[in-house]
C-alpha cells in the first residue's frame, strides 16, 4: 500500500478517514514525548481486577543470602519432622509386610513339621512291617530277595532282625554279597565315626 500524505488528501476521497486517524495518532505520540513512551500498555478486562497504579508496580528485589538462610532455617525443623514422619510410616509398612511374611513362614513350617511327623510314623511302620516280613520268610527265600534290593537297605533290614535269623539268612547268601552286607553292618554298629 503506498504512503499517503495526510495533507494532500481531499476530504471526500476514500483515504481521508484513515489518513486523518494516522495523523492524529502521530500528533498524540509527539505530544506524549519520551517519558510517556516508557509506560507499558495494560489491558483491563471487565471481569478482571482493577488496574494497578504505576507507583505500585515496582520490581521486587531478589532476596539476599541472609533472607534465604533465615527461610531455610525456619522451615528446617518442619521439613526434618515431615521427613521423619514419612520414614516412620514407611518403616511401619515394611514391618507389617515382614510380620505378614513371618506368619506365612511360620504356618508353612508348622505344615512341614506335621508332614515330617507323618512321614516318620509311616517309615517306622513300613520299616517294622518290612522287618516282620523278612523275619517270617524262609532263610533261603529271604536271602534271595535281599540280594536283589539296595545293599544299604538290606543291611538295615538284617540289623533289625534277630541275630540268629540274620545269621541264617547271611549263611544262605552268596559269599561276596554276605561279605558286603557284613561290612556295612559292622561299620554302622561302630560307635565312633571311622573317618
Amino acid at each position: 500500500m503506498p504512503m499517503i500524505d495526510p495533507f494532500s488528501v481531499k476530504p471526500n476521497s476514500r483515504f481521508a478517514g484513515p489518513a486523518l486517524l494516522a495523523s492524529a495518532l502521530a500528533a498524540m505520540l509527539l505530544t506524549i514525548g519520551p517519558a510517556g513512551a516508557e509506560d507499558t500498555v495494560r489491558q483491563v478486562l471487565p471481569s478482571g481486577p482493577p488496574p494497578v497504579a504505576p507507583q505500585q508496580l515496582t520490581k521486587e528485589k531478589a532476596p539476599d543470602e541472609s533472607e534465604i538462610q533465615r527461610f531455610c532455617s525456619n522451615i528446617a525443623d518442619a521439613a526434618r519432622d515431615r521427613r521423619y514422619a514419612l520414614q516412620a510410616q514407611e518403616l511401619k509398612e515394611l514391618q507389617a509386610g515382614i510380620d505378614q511374611r513371618m506368619k506365612a513362614l511360620e504356618d508353612k513350617r508348622a505344615e512341614y513339621e506335621q508332614w515330617l511327623k507323618r512321614r516318620e510314623v509311616f517309615l517306622a511302620r513300613a520299616e517294622d512291617g518290612v522287618v516282620k516280613i523278612y523275619a517270617g520268610m524262609k532263610p533261603d527265600a529271604a536271602a534271595e530277595r535281599l540280594a536283589m534290593v539296595n545293599v544299604d537297605l538290606a543291611a538295615a533290614i538284617l540289623m533289625k532282625l534277630d541275630s540268629r535269623k540274620a545269621g541264617v539268612i547271611l549263611n544262605e547268601m552268596d559269599q561276596k554279597a554276605a561279605a558286603a552286607l557284613t561290612g556295612i553292618m559292622a561299620s554302622a554298629a561302630r560307635r565312633v565315626d571311622p573317618s
